[in-house]
C-alpha cells in the first residue's frame, strides 16, 4: 500500500521529513512546491507565499496529478492545507486508488461542505480556529457518509515544528497512534479517542 502525506504551506520540511521515515510503509510526501525546501522564515511568510503562488485550487490539483499516478491502494495523512486539499478530491469518483484519509486541522472544510467523501475520512480539528466555531462545523460534517471525526485539545499546527501551536505532547500522541497502524492498513484506522 502506498501513503501520502500532503502537507500544510510550509511544505516539504527536515521534520516532516523526519515523521515520513518514522511510520511504517512506503511514505511520499507531496507538497504545493514541487519538493523544494522553502526555509520559510515563520508562518506568515509560508501563507504569503503559498497564497500568493500556489493558492488551494492549484494545490488540489498537484494532489489530484499525484493521485493519478498511483493504480495500488493509497491512504492520505493532511495537515492544514494539505488536509483541506484531500477534502476537496475526497469525492472525485475517479480517484479509485485512494482507500482512506486521514485530516489533521483542514480549516478549509469549513469552504468546501457541499463535498460528501466516496472514500473513509477521518477529521481532526484543533481546540478553536480564529475565524469559526469548529464545535459548530463537527457534527454537520460527521452526518456526512464516510466521514468521522474528533476535536483535541490541541491547537492548528501542533503536528508541524515549525507552527507556533506546535505542542510536542500532541505531536507524540498522534506519531505513536499513527506508527501503531500497520503499514497494510489505512492512515483512517486511527483510534479517534484516548481509550
Amino acid at each position: 500500500m502506498q501513503r501520502f502525506i500532503v502537507s500544510d504551506i510550509f511544505g516539504r520540511t527536515d521534520a516532516l521529513e523526519n515523521m515520513a521515515d518514522q511510520l511504517p510503509g512506503q511514505v511520499q510526501i507531496i507538497d504545493p512546491y514541487n519538493g523544494k525546501h522553502m526555509n520559510f522564515s515563520d508562518e506568515a511568510d509560508a501563507y504569503e507565499y503559498f497564497v500568493s503562488h500556489v493558492g488551494l485550487k492549484e494545490y488540489k490539483n498537484i494532489l489530484i496529478n499525484q493521485v493519478r499516478e498511483i493504480s495500488e491502494p493509497l491512504t492520505l495523512l493532511g495537515f492544514s492545507v494539505g488536509a483541506s486539499a484531500i477534502w476537496s478530491i475526497s469525492d472525485n469518483a475517479l480517484l479509485k486508488s485512494i482507500t482512506g484519509a486521514l485530516a489533521f486541522y483542514g480549516s478549509q472544510i469549513r469552504n468546501a461542505q457541499e463535498v460528501t467523501p466516496r472514500f473513509p475520512v477521518k477529521l481532526i480539528f484543533p481546540e478553536a480556529e480564529k475565524h469559526f466555531d469548529v464545535s459548530e462545523l463537527i457534527p454537520s460534517l460527521l452526518r456526512k457518509r464516510n466521514t468521522d471525526g474528533i476535536q483535541v485539545e490541541y491547537l492548528h499546527g501542533f503536528m508541524n515544528y515549525y507552527s507556533p501551536n506546535y505542542d510536542s505532547k500532541g505531536y507524540e500522541e498522534y506519531l505513536t497512534k499513527l506508527q501503531l497502524i500497520p503499514e497494510e492498513e489505512c492512515f483512517c484506522r486511527i483510534k479517534l479517542d484516548n481509550n
